[in-house]
């Protein structure tokens, strides 16, 4: 070979390795490296997903309990800010407890005593929450690897396959979520699901909400309107006691806007001291209607108005009230209590315990379908 071009070779073979040796790993706008959401377990592969609309909008997701790990908007300014809590790498999420963002399953909320019968069986829970099941159970699906069916520049689809005895609960069952950006600034969850026995499911999306952007900012100025005039009251753990009860004149009023931070901590009411705060399921009037809003949400800092739709007869309402300032998230800020809101849109907690309630019992032949849409704009007051 002559000299020259030998030369030539082998120093386009080093640019090559130095290259790849130093490569930039790809940066979400919202500031996340793929390469830290990048783990293998149990032979499974987790990756960071990054969805976009061509308004600005970005939603990075990870397969790792199908999880939301950021969600980019645009405040009344046009910043783009990130409104959702989280980890920045893959390795907290697996190793630090957590419900951020999470694809919840198979039951979301609780089931009491972790009992429940379906068919003349009794079914005997795993127990991770005041003696209840809480979430699916301490092995719920938000610490599971959720499979990639297809992916776009929009939309990402992932599978959940769930074997019969997933923590004691009945039937081999597939699970699909769909996450999908749209072009008016809308994150839509689609789920989906099928089982070959008689079984129960109630999926949510586990999301904590801050639309200041800066979760070192509290949500007890974020403004709330609940289209639910009636919740379901819990008792000391948080189970319902089976009563569907008027909002009017109580803390749990939404049905006009006011702040979070209003009633919160308004401890002569029963309700509030046994949720620490707000943890209940509000009983939604929208039947089912996607057209309808559920709940509206709006940081009067940065002018971000967020509405939720949904064809779930509920929505639980959490504030925040266990976040205890032990748990370092992205960015190196530590959460701190009521850092964030989440609002679930799911059917009420125990309802395979309550036969009146709406069902979820899903049996085969049957198909599984709740959607969720959380809406982003900016509105100034």
């Amino acid at each position: 070979m002559n000299k020259k071009l030998l030369t030539g070779c082998v120093t386009l073979v080093c640019i090559f390795l130095f290259c790849a040796c130093t490569r930039t790993p790809s940066l979400s706008v919202s500031g996340l490296y793929s390469d830290n959401f990048e783990a293998e377990k149990n032979g499974q592969k987790t990756g960071l997903y990054i969805l976009k609309n061509d308004k600005g909008m970005e939603v990075c997701v990870t397969n790792f309990g199908g999880r939301v790990v950021s969600i980019m908007v645009p405040d009344k300014g046009g910043t783009l800010l990130d409104v959702v809590l989280g980890f920045d790498n893959v390795t907290d999420y697996m190793e630090i407890p957590s419900d951020f963002g999470a694809s919840i399953g198979r039951f979301a909320n609780r089931i009491a005593q972790g009992r429940f019968t379906l068919d003349g069986i009794v079914y005997e829970l795993p127990k991770n929450n005041f003696g209840h099941c809480l979430h699916g159970g301490p092995n719920g699906w938000q610490y599971k690897i959720y499979e990639v069916e297809k992916v776009s520049d929009n939309s990402i689809t992932l599978v959940m396959n769930s074997p019969d005895g997933d923590e004691s609960f009945p039937g081999n069952l597939t699970a699909k979520v769909t996450y999908t950006v749209t072009p008016d600034n809308a994150l839509e969850i689609d789920y989906q699901a099928t089982t070959d026995q008689p079984t129960v499911i109630n999926m949510t999306n586990h999301s904590y909400f801050n639309l200041s952007g800066n979760p070192l900012n509290n949500i007890l100025d974020h403004i709330l309107y609940v289209n639910a005039s009636c919740f379901t009251p819990v008792g000391r753990t948080l189970i319902p006691t089976g009563e569907i009860v008027s909002v009017a004149g109580t803390p749990m009023d939404f049905t006009v806007p006011k702040a979070i931070g209003t009633d919160i901590d308004n401890t002569e009411y029963e309700q509030i001291r046994f949720g620490n705060g707000y943890d209940h399921n509000w009983v939604l009037e929208t039947k089912g209607d996607m057209s309808v809003v559920a709940a509206t949400l709006y940081s009067p800092v940065s002018g971000i108005k967020m509405d939720v739709y949904t064809d779930e007869p509920g929505i639980q309402i959490y504030s925040g009230n266990f976040l205890n300032g032990t748990v370092k998230g992205k960015h190196g800020i530590t959460y701190q209590r009521r850092a964030a809101v989440c609002l679930e849109t799911q059917h009420y907690p125990d309802s395979p315990n309550r036969p009146e309630w709406p069902t979820v019992v899903l049996r085969p032949g049957e198909t599984y379908k709740s959607q969720c849409t959380y809406k982003f704009s900016t509105l100034t007051l």
